[in-house]
């Protein structure tokens, strides 16, 4: 049986105006994840994933890497729990905090 994992990371970089919201989503949705992305005012893109641990590296790796025209300088990372990071049924967009 795999773990479930929640994480919390937060996207330095260009990230921004590159698709990476859209991106972000289209990848969690296709892995099954649950959780949110959202621009942050100060041009990082913050994320939280949640769902198998397996799957929840997988989408990890990839934010390293980002969305064609995306150059990611750093990812940051905190482990979290579903009911600390407001988890909604499916993965979403939210509006820039």
């Amino acid at each position: 049986m795999t773990s479930s994992r929640t994480l919390h990371a937060l996207i330095h970089g260009r990230v921004q105006g590159v698709s990476f919201r859209a991106w972000t989503q289209h990848l969690a949705k296709l892995h099954g994840l649950r959780g949110w992305v959202r621009n942050r005012q100060d041009g990082s893109v913050e994320a939280v994933f949640s769902g198998p641990a397996d799957l929840v590296e997988v989408m990890l790796k990839a934010c390293h890497q980002g969305p064609s025209g995306a150059l990611v300088e750093s990812v940051e990372i905190l482990d979290g729990h579903e009911t600390d990071l407001d988890l909604p049924p499916r993965f979403e967009i939210r509006r820039t905090a």
